[in-house]
């Protein structure tokens, strides 16, 4: 086989050769990955609504997509309302996404009817392993500093803010995103939950203990 010349045009061909069976390749595994991250992500969201509302079999009646103007920039947040085996209002569990110290800061709460913190997971976080990423244990039933059982009507606050909520050791940014997030949850619970209608997405979901 009669080797190729050393040219500009034949080095632009292999180059455009080799990204073409690259990009091929990626878009190939892209599809096949797809479903189980998608699945995957389901299954933890899913997982988390039981956990923050603390009820190992319930129902999603309702999951809802509202936009809300803060600090002069547009929000999502998703309000699942859900419902226990016996139909009866549990509450909702909220998605809210605040900017921490390392990227964004994405909480799941879940609300009692009365507005009372039921219990909360962290979706997604970007803070420094082994100290902001503490959020996910610092604030529950058996953290250092429990905001299960309030209820945010006064906004939650660190204690270095005048708040009763102590920050996690040295990652107060940390808190204060993570209390934001919260705090934004509850006002849009109060505000929509009972009806969410912008953006609305209606779905109907059985959450049982048995599912995997």
């Amino acid at each position: 086989m009669k080797k190729l010349e050393s040219t500009l045009v034949n080095m632009v061909g292999v180059l455009v050769a080799v990204c073409l069976v690259m990009g091929g390749i990626l878009a190939f595994v892209n599809h096949v990955t797809e479903g189980p991250i998608s699945q995957q992500a389901e299954k933890t969201l899913a997982d988390g609504i039981k956990a923050v509302m603390m009820s190992p079999q319930l129902t999603v009646t309702a999951s809802d997509t509202v936009k809300e103007t803060i600090d002069n920039k547009e929000c999502a947040f998703i309000v699942h309302k859900v419902a226990g085996a016996d139909g009866k209002e549990l509450g909702a569990a909220i998605e809210s996404t605040t900017l921490g110290f390392g990227g964004d800061l994405k909480v799941l709460v879940g609300f009692n009817p009365m507005g009372e913190i039921l219990g909360y997971t962290l979706l997604e976080h970007a803070e420094t392993p082994g100290l902001g990423a503490k959020a996910d244990k610092w604030f529950q039933k058996d953290g250092k500093a429990s905001i299960i059982g309030m209820n945010p009507q006064k906004p939650l606050s660190v204690s270095k803010d005048g708040g009763e909520v102590d920050a996690i050791t040295a990652s107060t940014i940390t808190s204060r995103a993570f209390l934001k997030a919260v705090n934004q949850a509850y006002n849009v619970y109060m505000k929509k939950g009972a009806d969410a209608t912008s953006g609305a997405t209606k779905k109907t979901t059985s959450l049982n203990a048995e599912q995997q």
